[in-house]
C-alpha cells in the first residue's frame, strides 16, 4: 500500500511548521515548565484558530470533523516544535472520549471550548481499564510513563493545575477528577498531578469501549509526536555535524557519523508507514483488536526510531548536548517522556504479541 498525503494536508503540516518556527518554542518551553504558560496559552491559542485542537471533533460540537490522518499530520508537526501543554489529552483523547460516550452532554458542553482553544482538558486512565487486548493499564498505558501512578498510587495527568476539564477514567467509568501537588516528571515541561475522582460523569455500558477507544487515540498522537521530535533531533544533528571541527574539518565527513545519521533516518522512514497505516485503522473503525495491534505497532516503531535519534544527537553534541542550557535537552526528556507516555514499549509489544497469537489461532481453527 502507497501512504501519501494530500495537497491539503501537506499544505497544513508546512503551516504548523511555521507557525512553530515563528513562535521559538524553546523558551516557551522552558517558561512552561517553570508555570508560566503565558506564551504556551498564547501558541496554543494560534494552534486552535489553525484548527489542530478540533481536528476530530465533529463540526456538529464546533470542530472540522476531520479524521485520524489529518490528526497525525498535526501532531508530527507539533512533536518536531516540541509544543508544551496538554495537547494528546486536549485535541485526541478527550474528543475520542466524550464523542464515543452513550451520553453525550459532556460533548456538547465540553468540545466547542476545547476546538477553540477557550479551554483545555486532561485525561489519566487509571488502572482497571481493559484495552482490547486483554493488558490493563497499570501495564503503561498512562500519561505518566510506565505506571501512570504517582508515588501514592494515585493516577496522574498531564498540566492538570492548568486544565479547564480534568478527567480520571477507571474500570468503567469516567469522572471529574480534582488535582493534587506536582509529581515528578523527566521533563519539566510535562508536569504531572496526582488525580482524585470527584463527581462521576459517565458509567456501566460502553464506557470501557469509549476509554479504550480515547486510550488508543492518545497512543496514536503520541506516536506522531515521537515521530516529529525524531525528526527535529535528525535535523539538528545534521546541521550540527557540518559546522563541529575535529582535526581540521567537520565531524559530518566521518563516516562512522555519517552511518549513525543514516542508521536514524532509516528507522525514522521505516516508522512512518506504520503510523499511517494505524491511522487509516482508526479511520475505517476497525475491531478494537486490529485498532489496537496497529496502533501499538506505530507507538513502539515511533517511539524507539525517536529515541535512537536521541541517542545519536546527543551522541554526536558531545558534552554540550549534556547541559539543560542546549536547547536539544528539550527535545531529548521530551522523547523520554513520551516514549513511555500512553503505553511504555514493553506494554504495545505485549498488546502486538496478543493480537498476533489470536490471529493465529483464528487461522489455524
Amino acid at each position: 500500500m502507497r501512504f501519501a498525503l494530500t495537497a491539503e494536508q501537506i499544505d497544513f503540516a508546512a503551516s504548523l511548521r511555521k507557525m512553530g518556527e515563528a513562535a521559538k518554542t524553546p523558551g516557551v518551553v522552558r517558561a512552561w515548565g517553570t508555570g508560566d504558560s503565558t506564551a504556551g496559552r498564547a501558541l496554543l491559542g494560534q494552534l486552535a484558530e489553525a484548527g489542530a485542537l478540533g481536528l476530530t471533533i465533529t463540526e456538529q460540537n464546533g470542530g472540522f470533523g476531520a479524521g485520524p490522518v489529518e490528526l497525525i499530520v498535526a501532531f508530527t508537526e507539533i512533536g518536531r516544535a516540541v509544543v508544551p501543554g496538554p495537547l494528546v489529552e486536549t485535541a485526541a483523547a478527550i474528543p475520542a472520549l466524550l464523542q464515543a460516550l452513550p451520553d453525550t452532554t459532556a460533548a456538547a458542553e465540553w468540545l466547542p471550548q476545547l476546538a477553540e482553544g477557550a479551554a483545555l482538558g486532561t485525561l489519566a486512565i487509571g488502572t482497571g481499564v481493559n484495552t482490547a487486548a486483554g493488558v490493563h493499564s497499570s501495564a503503561g498505558a498512562g500519561t505518566a510513563g510506565a505506571s501512570a501512578l504517582s508515588a501514592s498510587g494515585a493516577p496522574v495527568a498531564l498540566d492538570a493545575d492548568l486544565a479547564d476539564l480534568i478527567l480520571l477514567a477507571e474500570g468503567d467509568r469516567v469522572s471529574i477528577a480534582t488535582a493534587g501537588a506536582q509529581a515528578a516528571s523527566v521533563d519539566a515541561a510535562r508536569r504531572l498531578f496526582p488525580l482524585t475522582a470527584n463527581a462521576v460523569l459517565a458509567e456501566g455500558e460502553g464506557v470501557g469501549a469509549a476509554i479504550d477507544l480515547a486510550f488508543d487515540t492518545a497512543a496514536l498522537a503520541a506516536a506522531a509526536q515521537l515521530l516529529g521530535a525524531g525528526r527535529a533531533l535528525l535535523d539538528t544533528s545534521v546541521d550540527y555535524v557540518k559546522q563541529r571541527q575535529q582535526f581540521g574539518k567537520p565531524i559530518g565527513q566521518y563516516q562512522a557519523i555519517k552511518h549513525h545519521l543514516a542508521n536514524v533516518l532509516i528507522g525514522l522512514d521505516m516508522a512512518q508507514p506504520l503510523l499511517y497505516r494505524a491511522a487509516l485503522t482508526l479511520q475505517d473503525d476497525a475491531d478494537a483488536a486490529t485498532r489496537a495491534r496497529d496502533i501499538s505497532a506505530a507507538k513502539l516503531a515511533c517511539g524507539e526510531a525517536a529515541y535512537r535519534a536521541a541517542r545519536i544527537a546527543l551522541q554526536v553534541h558531545g558534552a554540550i548536548g549534556y547541559t539543560a542550557e542546549c536547547d536539544l535537552s528539550l527535545w531529548l526528556t521530551k522523547v523520554t517522556a513520551l516514549r513511555s507516555a500512553w503505553g511504555a514499549p514493553a506494554f504495545h509489544r505485549a498488546r502486538i504479541a496478543t493480537a498476533l497469537r489470536a490471529e493465529s489461532t483464528a487461522a489455524v481453527a
